[in-house]
């Protein structure tokens, strides 16, 4: 009765397998259709080659046509529905007025980040796989006595020693890329083993971590979504203990800026949770958890409080008539006051302003621009400021359009002003474009030197330090 039983479910289980998989004796007919159509076709364009003749369009897809229906009218005609219609494969999100289907897909995905959660090695188990590594019997280097090394077969034997939750973590992919990135001797260190687990580890809890704020859970985070986790980061950060209650939500919004500013280049209002583990903004966010974080590093961090606090505080020096926006003549003042009119001209025209006015966000985009020049992001900003024709490259024509705004600051300041043609040249010939009258975007970042190029159009400042370059190079030196 049971072995009925048994052979039933087989037969159950068979029926449902495609066709090619269930019978040998199929799978050598669909051999033989296949290659009766591709005798076929051989034929076909043999007797085209002989009698010279060329087929037409409709004549080849006619052709095709023919050649598909065959090969595939076996499936077509069978009894498995799974051939007689595409599987869905995209699944809408569910409309916001949807209550109950938004509360399912949200509670699925807390479930399913609470199962990838307790996959994640907690600190007991890295210690103990630390413990395993300083008894895998390996042997140590003789530059340091202190170095393990294991080689694949210790590095094996640890896998199995460890356990399942482990193996992820112990592949040969990970060996090779580990000894390779150390000379490729057939062994790897204990401590770059561990330092890879760990640094993982962290990454996967911060992807899940992230992936808690993205609503749509598209892989995404929105503004809103950035400023909701770095809220809720804050308090968790000891070099932002002193930070004033008042000044949270402004703080919020000038770090939650740099990511968008730099990891959002189409300006869509989102960053990809990918991209911002990949890059280094985490990592100088967090680094903020230490108590005891010199005031130099602090200075040199973006999010660091004594940073926010500089850039609100020059917001609020520009802004004379106190309504909480900066008009142009307002902006005038930033750095070093040289920045030309016809630059701070564009960039109200090409930047999102409210009646003529600029806001915190939109200043906190210029800043972010102006203190990156090296940057790809910063130059991309700012190359579509100096495109007025908005062409996608600059010509002569443009970079006089600029650089006579810097020949009136010069005359404003007592100087002699410079002649346009030689300026010109130096720039074409320190970019080297593509196309020898026009530069582009790439051009621009390809040369190593699109800051230079850009500093020299926006400010006197930035033209006075490329002028006299060697002579501040000289005094650097002496110094």
């Amino acid at each position: 009765m049971s072995n009925n039983k048994e052979n039933k479910s087989v037969e159950t289980i068979t029926s449902d397998l495609p066709e090619a998989s269930v019978s040998h004796e199929i799978n050598e007919e669909e051999k033989k259709v296949n290659e009766t159509l591709k005798n076929r076709l051989r034929k076909y364009i043999k007797k085209l080659d002989e009698t010279n003749t060329s087929i037409t369009r409709e004549e080849s897809e006619k052709v095709e046509l023919d050649t598909f229906k065959q090969l595939y009218k076996p499936k077509l005609e069978g009894d498995k529905e799974t051939y007689k219609k595409i599987p869905k494969f995209y699944f809408k999100l569910p409309r916001p007025d949807d209550v109950l289907a938004q509360k399912l897909r949200e509670e699925t995905r807390a479930q399913f980040l609470q199962k990838k959660s307790k996959e994640l090695l907690d600190n007991s188990e890295l210690k103990h796989l630390w413990s395993l590594l300083e008894k895998s019997n390996g042997s140590y280097s003789m530059a340091n006595s202190d170095e393990l090394t294991i080689d694949y077969l210790q590095f094996k034997k640890i896998k199995d020693e460890a356990g399942p939750k482990y193996r992820p973590y112990f592949t040969a992919e990970v060996f090779g890329r580990l000894q390779a990135a150390e000379g490729g001797i057939g062994r790897v260190r204990g401590v770059s083993l561990f330092n890879y687990v760990m640094r993982r580890v962290w990454l996967q809890q911060t992807r899940i971590g992230l992936s808690l704020y993205d609503v749509s859970g598209q892989g995404y985070l929105t503004e809103h979504d950035l400023e909701s986790y770095i809220a809720e980061l804050v308090p968790s950060l000891a070099a932002l203990d002193g930070l004033d209650s008042s000044f949270t939500s402004f703080y919020v919004c000038t770090a939650a800026r740099k990511f968008l500013f730099f990891l959002d280049p189409l300006r869509v209002g989102r960053v990809r949770i990918r991209d911002v583990l990949s890059c280094s903004f985490l990592d100088d966010l967090l680094e903020l958890r230490e108590e005891d974080l010199p005031m130099e590093l602090q200075e040199q961090n973006w999010f660091s409080a004594a940073s926010a606090l500089r850039v609100y505080g020059q917001y609020l020096n520009l802004d004379r008539d106190h309504n909480g926006m900066l008009s142009i003549n307002e902006l005038a003042g930033y750095g070093s006051g040289t920045l030309t009119r016809a630059f701070l001209q564009r960039v109200f025209q090409q930047c999102l302003t409210y009646d003529g006015e600029m806001d915190y966000k939109t200043y906190l985009d210029l800043v972010l621009a102006l203190e990156n020049r090296r940057q790809p992001a910063a130059l991309a900003y700012l190359f579509r400021v100096l495109d007025i024709n908005s062409q996608g490259y600059l010509d002569a024509f443009t970079l006089n359009y600029f650089f006579k705004a810097i020949q009136e600051q010069m005359v404003a300041h007592g100087a002699d002003p410079v002649n346009f043609d030689d300026v010109k040249d130096e720039i074409f010939d320190m970019i080297r474009p593509e196309h020898p009258s026009r530069i582009t975007l790439q051009d621009l970042i390809r040369s190593g030197h699109g800051h230079t190029a850009v500093s020299i159009l926006l400010e006197l400042h930035g033209f006075w330090a490329y002028e006299n370059r060697e002579a501040l190079a000289a005094a650097g030196d002496h110094s």
